[in-house]
């Protein structure tokens, strides 16, 4: 693993209203990282404007955390800002956010592969020219029912899953950290034989 510094961006839309989606449970996770390492994220300017973002180290890495302040469909901008800005390849992002095809409660950590629909992945892909960056997969489950999808991840979490809630954003924040000290694949191991 190279030292870093790493890129770890956490996926939600702006604003109160959608804090408690679960479209915004990368934020939740990426919020967990800063107040575990310390890392306060402050608005930046030029490259870095549209994101809020601090530097520091987590898991022994330098890393920079940062949330992109626009719509979950217009992160790739401010992600391509943040990577430029810092020297930064795409191979060194990681990316987290929720994830519809992975069962509540359960993480996935993949680099490349498609979008599954996501906005936010979409974006960052067609702002950096790939897919092959890190993903940390935040299960959210499929909407009951006939419920669309696109309504499903912009409501809050049900009462029962808001209790699980804090203990999925540990796990989440505990599994970017085995990816930036372990690796992939180390990480990999330890996360998906979890579930």
């Amino acid at each position: 693993m190279p030292e870093g510094p790493f890129l770890v961006v956490g996926l939600g839309n702006p604003g109160p209203g959608y804090a408690g989606n679960r479209h915004n449970v990368g934020v939740m996770v990426l919020e967990e990282l800063g107040s575990r390492a310390g890392i306060r994220l402050t608005p930046g300017k030029g490259a870095r404007a549209r994101a809020l973002s601090g530097e520091g180290r987590l898991a022994g890495r330098r890393v920079v955390l940062a949330r992109p302040t626009t719509y979950m469909n217009e992160s790739g901008g401010p992600v391509r800002g943040l990577l430029d800005y810092h020297h930064l390849d795409p191979a060194d992002l990681v990316v987290v956010h929720d994830e519809l095809d992975i069962d509540f409660a359960n993480i996935r950590l993949k680099r490349g592969g498609g979008e599954g629909g996501h906005n936010g992945l979409r974006s960052i892909t067609r702002s950096t020219g790939t897919k092959d960056y890190l993903r940390v997969r935040v299960g959210i489950g499929r909407p009951p029912g006939r419920q669309d999808p696109a309504d499903f991840v912009l409501k809050d979490f049900s009462a029962t899953e808001r209790k699980e809630l804090p203990f999925l954003i540990a796990e989440a924040a505990d599994a970017v950290e085995l990816l930036l000290a372990r690796g992939l694949e180390a990480a990999q191991n330890e996360v998906h034989t979890r579930a």
